[in-house]
């Protein structure tokens, strides 16, 4: 069995506990890396970070404080071997670390593009944990977490690494593992053990970590509704703290009148109390950490909502670099216009298409199909031959999330034939994203038409039958590119 080659990267804002990572890392029994990447990630490099503890080679790169998914891309992207090893600074890797590792990497088929330790939280044996101890100790049992998590450099770049609009230590590692897993890739449990000690907390930790409410918003624009199941989450508090919020403030504006006031403030402490206790039973008991239980608990839910509500004010627009999905249009757009095609035999894909999909699908956007197909109404060819002709679509260039077909004509004045949205909204409805976080990508005004109508972005690929007028007003409306690849560039955000 050869030895994998991996480099570990670690990004810091100079805690003191990256020190110890560092000389555990070296002390650790087996292979050793081929260098450790320390990022810098203050936005005052001062004082100098620790330095190497050992024979391993160490390099300190800065980024000056663009966040730890930044603070990761600039490390994976300063190295150049095959796997790459992100470590949180406030680990300690087990003392026969690498030699797991290179068991856990060694043996790896091409398909499973990452591996995962095994988390290991220290909790005090004299007594039952506090909240915040909890808290950390859940890191035990995520997925897909970067307090150690190994990648392969290819799924790296192929996916883009991590998305810097997640601007804190929280969801853009499970962000980049459902982007991984969509391009059909698996993320799979190691061997190795490390530990990640609890460490210290003030007394509103727990209310500053509501922040996470904003990040949560992304996730859900990106991956759909379904993202918590996904990532191996519950649905988590929000409604509830939704309802104690929304009580605390009808209690307020309705103070002058005594009965619907007495009952909200009834169901604001109700709620509250039902949270509180939720954190105080499972805990120590203590004085101090029943007082701060019940501070916090009334101080989380409104800190939640405003930070849901920042979120999704933040996203309130698509996002142009990366949108969550891309339909398009089929017929001049993916394959060869066949006027009124039944045939599956007749499926070409135009040039690109291949290539463009494919560079989608390892961003991780979902991807579905909208056709105009008026021959069925007008009696030349029946749906099945159009389903059929979709299906060799399919073959040649899918996986796709969403096939919508309309089968009317202009008489018929329905919802779905574009110009009109209704394509574009069942699509979106389909593969559960908004159609503000689409693109529509296609080759006629009404393409352009039916996406703008909708509150999608459209970008025109003209071919020899776009005639000029559509183009001049997709100049001034939308976007236009010359080809597939160049919409695809401005999709990824390669070109702007």
């Amino acid at each position: 069995m050869s030895e994998a080659v991996y480099s570990v990267v670690v990004p810091t804002v100079g805690r003191p506990s990256l020190r110890t990572l560092l000389h555990a890392l070296e002390a650790a029994d087996g292979v050793p890396p081929r260098e450790i990447v320390v990022v810098d990630d203050r936005a005052n490099p001062a004082p100098p970070l620790a330095q190497g503890v050992g024979a391993t080679p160490l390099r300190v790169v800065r980024t000056g404080g663009r966040g730890p998914a930044g603070a990761r891309n600039a490390g994976w992207r300063a190295t150049g071997t095959e796997w790459v090893v992100f470590l949180d600074d406030d680990v300690v890797p087990d003392e026969d670390w690498k030699r797991r590792l290179q068991h856990d990497l060694a043996a790896l088929p091409p398909e499973v593009a990452a591996s995962q330790a095994r988390i290991e939280v220290p909790l005090p044996r004299d007594r039952r944990p506090t909240d915040w101890e909890r808290n950390v100790a859940g890191l035990a049992g995520a997925w897909w977490i970067t307090a150690d998590m190994a990648y392969r450099r290819d799924a790296l770049v192929r996916s883009g690494g991590f998305d810097e609009d997640f601007p804190r230590a929280y969801r853009e590692d499970a962000d980049l593992a459902l982007r991984v897993r969509a391009t059909g890739r698996r993320l799979v449990a190691g061997s190795r053990t490390t530990r990640h000690p609890v460490p210290p907390a003030g007394f509103t930790a727990s209310v500053r970590a509501q922040r996470g409410n904003a990040d949560d918003v992304l996730m859900r624009r990106k991956h759909g509704r379904g993202w918590r199941t996904r990532i191996g989450e519950g649905p988590g508090r929000l409604p509830a703290h939704l309802l104690t919020t929304g009580a605390a403030v009808l209690a307020l504006l309705t103070a002058k009148h005594p009965l619907p006031s007495r009952t909200a403030a009834a169901v604001w402490a109700l709620a509250t109390a039902e949270f509180a206790l939720r954190r105080i039973l499972p805990g120590p008991r203590t004085a101090a950490e029943i007082t701060r239980m019940v501070v916090t608990s009334a101080l989380i839910p409104p800190v939640a909502v405003r930070h849901r509500v920042r979120g999704e004010l933040a996203r309130s627009r698509p996002r142009r670099s990366t949108p969550a999905a891309v339909l398009f249009d089929r017929d001049d757009t993916l394959i060869r216009d066949v006027p009124y095609n039944g045939e599956p035999a007749l499926v070409e894909p135009v040039a690109g298409a291949e290539a463009a999909l494919r560079r989608l699908r390892e961003r991780g956007l979902r991807i579905g199909v909208i056709s105009n197909q008026s021959g069925i109404a007008r009696g030349l060819l029946d749906e099945a031959q159009v389903a059929a002709v979709n299906d060799a679509v399919e073959r040649r260039l899918g996986p796709f999330g969403t096939w919508q077909v309309c089968p009317h004509d202009d008489a018929a004045r329905c919802a779905c034939r574009k110009p009109e949205p209704g394509m574009v909204e069942e699509a979106a409805a389909a593969i559960d994203v908004a159609p503000a976080d689409c693109v529509v990508v296609g080759d006629t005004g009404a393409d352009v038409e039916a996406a703008l109508a909708a509150g999608a972005r459209a970008i025109l690929v003209p071919t020899a039958r776009t005639l000029p007028a559509e183009i001049r007003s997709a100049h001034r409306r939308a976007e236009v590119a010359a080809t597939l690849g160049e919409a695809v560039d401005r999709l990824l955000g390669a070109a702007r």
